[in-house]
């Protein structure tokens, strides 16, 4: 790929962010974007050949210029699965206000919008991803409650670290970001460990 396409393609991905940052509640349409881009929508597509396509590479563009990788990387080198479970809410609870406006954009148009839809799932499911790292590792110590099953171990930490869990708290509570992640911490190492 060249510079100039590089260059395009980067000019796409923010008019996309931006757009769903400021429409939160409406589709963003491929005219909407190709306009704010300087692009005719024949040049958009070129480059995203799908609406779909563009809403996943804009949340993995989000993911890259908010260095989501490396936040991750202190909780997948823990040695022991408690710090890992710690460092991984951490991690992933102190992402979710920088990637909330889009995700919120996303989330209020996947009913009717199945680009928006495939855009959002994906993401979660890398979520999903990640805790089942933390259970397998939970697990493999020895600390793992014996009532819950990997995959029951999973859905319920994938539950606690949810976008909607985190705006339940922060918005609708009015909790401060500290006091989510130190709960959600807690509620985790009390159902995962059996203790507090």
């Amino acid at each position: 790929m060249s510079s100039d396409q590089i260059k395009t393609r980067t000019r796409i991905l923010v008019s996309t962010q931006k757009l769903l940052e400021t429409n939160p509640t409406k589709a963003v349409r491929m005219f909407d974007i190709a306009k704010d881009a300087g692009l005719s929508r024949q040049a958009l597509y070129l480059h995203f050949p799908t609406r779909s396509e563009l809403l996943i590479a804009t949340t993995r563009y989000l993911d890259e210029i908010l260095n989501v990788d490396q936040r991750l990387v202190p909780s997948r080198v823990a040695e022991k699965g408690t710090d890992r479970l710690r460092l991984y809410i951490e991690a992933w609870g102190n992402y979710i206000p920088e990637i909330y406006s889009v995700g919120r954009a996303l989330m209020a148009v996947q009913d009717t919008d199945d680009a928006a839809k495939a855009a959002w799932e994906g993401r979660m499911q890398a979520v999903r991803e990640g805790c089942l790292a933390v259970v397998k590792q939970l697990k493999a110590d020895g600390d793992l409650v014996p009532e819950l099953s990997t995959k029951q171990a999973t859905d319920v930490l994938w539950g606690l670290v949810s976008v909607r869990m985190w705006e339940h708290y922060i918005q609708s509570c009015k909790w401060s970001q500290k006091r989510y992640i130190e709960v959600t911490h807690q509620m985790a190492r009390q159902v995962l460990l059996g203790h507090a």
